[in-house]
């Protein structure tokens, strides 16, 4: 396929602006708004996290099949269409819950839970998917993942400042409003793939997709990196707050984290196009190990050395958000499934996503309470048990997807 215009290229990346909106407030916030607007226990929300996940486990390999079913002709334009209301509806039903407590609180957060990830795997698969058939050029698919989480990270940075000097109302306006806007954009003006009218694609099972060598390296290696990342997205607003006594800091160290990660996206597609996805992406992996590792000497009121490991582990967030994906994209062209099968590969990819996110919430927060943390309350135990979840299994965890990775030998692909 011809090289994306400037224009094109933007068209479809924007679309990552809203998407990374409804992520951000869900992964991050969720645990602890409900945790103070409605009184639920840890163990009810990480449960009900995991709950969702699982029955993502189902859903999102489907919906991938579902796509992948379409005439060859058919664009991934209506998918993204269908999913609009759910999202919309999902995220302003899940944060602007009625005054509820015990299980009608519980049933109201897993239910729209359950709405909100129904429309963002739908549109997540067909955008995702949309992105990969676009070019197997190795240099032009870095740069496409990059400006498209680039402009994620942009969504991500913006909901960070709406939550520190706005509220909730105003993130739901705000989501809303992009999500139309940016999704009349990609279906208008990005390419479509041409195609014989009439005719379908097979979609891949998951025997099938398993049984390439490539994807299944890959997949370990996302999966352990992803709860990695994932561990101390779900406790940082605790480990602010009760560790560290810089809550009214969170949004600020926030908005550091994801404009590091932001502004360092143009170093790692340069090193990628360079070295390689491979040797970009481990060199991240150290990078994130070297900066958590500091999170292990910090006391009360240590702001200043905070933001310098919020910093250079933002910066290693720019490749985990830009190389995976790029590196699908190579693992699905040389395997011959470009164009056709994106969107099986993508289900599960999204699945894995989501299960390392809900892995995080639904085993941490229990283990912690098991552990003696209490939120708000200041345990020698309790504070000793959060700082060791919080960073040293981050970092173990990444060393051992680093591990993998090299071992994996994915630099053709």
């Amino acid at each position: 396929m011809q090289r994306l215009s400037l224009s094109q290229l933007l068209s479809y990346a924007m679309f990552g602006f809203p998407l990374a909106m409804v992520a951000l407030p869900i992964y991050v916030y969720v645990p602890q708004f409900y945790a103070d607007r409605l009184g639920m226990s840890l163990s009810a929300i990480g449960t009900a996290l995991l709950l969702t996940r699982i029955m993502d486990a189902f859903i999102d390999p489907f919906i991938g099949a579902v796509i992948d079913r379409r005439p060859h002709s058919r664009s991934y334009a209506p998918y993204i269409a269908l999913a609009l209301p759910l999202l919309i509806a999902g995220f302003i039903g899940l944060f602007h819950p009625p005054q509820l407590s015990g299980n009608p609180a519980f049933l109201w957060f897993f239910g729209t839970l359950v709405v909100v990830y129904a429309g963002f795997s739908l549109a997540s698969i067909a955008y995702q998917s949309w992105g990969a058939a676009l070019t197997q050029e190795p240099g032009q698919r870095v740069k496409l993942t990059s400006v498209r989480e680039a402009c994620g990270l942009a969504g991500v940075i913006s909901t960070a400042i709406i939550i520190q000097f706005g509220n909730v109302t105003i993130l739901s306006g705000m989501l809303s409003l992009s999500l139309l806007i940016t999704a009349s954009l990609l279906i208008r003006h990005t390419p479509r793939k041409s195609g014989v009218a009439g005719v379908a694609h097979v979609p891949l099972s998951l025997r099938h997709l398993f049984a390439n060598r490539s994807f299944r390296a890959l997949f370990l290696v996302f999966v352990v990196n992803g709860i990695a990342v994932a561990i101390p997205a779900t406790l940082f607003l605790f480990f602010t707050k009760d560790r560290l006594h810089l809550a009214h800091l969170s949004g600020v160290l926030l908005l550091m984290y994801f404009l590091a990660a932001a502004l360092s996206m143009p170093l790692w597609t340069r090193l990628a196009q360079r070295k390689g996805e491979v040797k970009a992406w481990l060199l991240a992996m150290l990078l994130s190990v070297l900066s958590f590792v500091g999170v292990l000497a910090l006391g009360v009121g240590d702001a200043w050395a905070f933001s310098v490991i919020c910093i250079f582990s933002g910066m290693s967030l720019g490749a985990d958000l830009a190389l995976p994906p790029a590196l699908l994209a190579g693992v699905i062209h040389a395997a011959g499934h470009s164009d056709k099968n994106e969107a099986s590969y993508f289900g599960v990819w999204n699945w894995a996503s989501k299960m390392n996110l809900a892995l995080a919430a639904g085993l941490a927060l229990p283990a912690l309470e098991y552990l003696g943390y209490v939120p708000g309350i200041a345990s020698e135990s309790g504070m000793q048990a959060l700082t060791l979840a919080y960073a040293a299994l981050p970092c173990l965890l990444k060393l051992l997807a680093a591990a993998l990775l090299w071992k994996a030998r994915l630099e053709k692909v």
